[in-house]
């Protein structure tokens, strides 16, 4: 059965995945650095990896599988996923696939360069409604293209 990993450290959407999750009868993984707020729901589990840089995104990588959504803003764990073949979106509603990973990637690393050289502050855009509702449309659509 698919299941739903969440890199869930800053992930601002939990409850809408809960939410969404439950209707579909879907398995959900927490995975985090540190602590997350326990649930009696049986459907849910939360993973605490060590405080070690990319702890959390390995053990997403190497658990998830095809079929399985992962739910990440972290590009090169993005990548990792949809090598796997899974369904792999941002919580802003963004999907990284196979045809544009390799952009989501190059841009990733461009922001990065642009940072380190004072080019560019860095700033992200704040979370919105629009964000909130356009991810709860693309997972409602990726449950719905799992259980097929």
């Amino acid at each position: 059965m698919p299941q739903i990993y969440v890199d869930a450290d800053a992930c601002p959407v939990k409850p809408e995945i809960l939410k969404v999750a439950e209707r579909h009868g879907l398995e959900v993984t927490f995975v985090a650095n540190s602590g997350l707020r326990p649930s009696r729901d049986p459907m849910v589990k939360n993973v605490i990896v060590s405080s070690s840089f990319d702890a959390a995104d390995d053990w997403i990588a190497e658990h998830a599988d095809e079929d399985d959504i992962v739910i990440t803003a972290d590009v090169p764990l993005a990548g990792r996923c949809v090598g796997k073949g899974a369904l792999v979106t941002g919580p802003t509603g963004r999907v990284f696939d196979k045809s544009n990973i390799g952009m989501a990637t190059a841009m990733r690393d461009l922001g990065a360069h642009l940072r380190e050289t004072g080019e560019s502050k860095g700033y992200n855009a704040a979370f919105s409604p629009r964000d909130r509702s356009q991810f709860l449309e693309t997972l409602d659509r990726f449950c719905r293209r799992v259980k097929k």
